[in-house]
């Protein structure tokens, strides 16, 4: 089994498991590796380094090396549970977004949340009629049940 830590082109970096190193070849080489947190298929293995360890427990890490790694982590770790909250506590609207907000605004249909997709224009419209909205980018990978 082989674990790389790996990086898309926006340095979101995540882990993969491969039965080899030929596997993850494969699998990037045909578009089967994603970043878990935007989607895109930009993927690379980052450099791992041998740890020397002359005065600490073999195999760890430096102070500032564990401590940057692990606030990364709790990071990404804080953004995959507010993924996952919206998709389980919205409706995906698509397209129809900015239609689908001024009908709840404006009482037209039920109130409930929503997500979809909306333009930086269309956002900015929605706004001036005061209808309140944030930009919160979900790969397709955090729209199915998420691992």
């Amino acid at each position: 089994m082989k674990v790389f830590d790996l990086s898309c082109q926006d340095d979101h970096r995540f882990e993969g498991w491969f039965a080899s190193a030929e596997e993850y070849d494969t699998q990037l080489n045909s578009g089967l590796l994603v970043c878990p947190m935007c989607g895109s298929e930009k993927i690379r293995k980052l450099p791992a380094a041998p740890h020397l360890s002359l005065s600490r427990e073999p195999g760890a890490a430096s102070p500032a090396a564990a401590s940057a790694s692990t606030g990364i982590k709790q990071a990404q770790a804080s953004w995959l549970r507010v993924a996952r909250q919206i998709v389980e506590n919205t409706d995906d609207v698509g397209e129809a977004f900015s239609d689908e907000a001024r009908r709840i605004h404006y009482h037209e249909v039920p109130t409930r949340g929503i997500r979809g997709v909306a333009t930086a224009a269309e956002r900015a419209e929605l706004e001036e009629e005061g209808i309140e909205v944030f930009a919160f980018p979900l790969p397709k990978a955090a729209k199915t049940p998420l691992q």
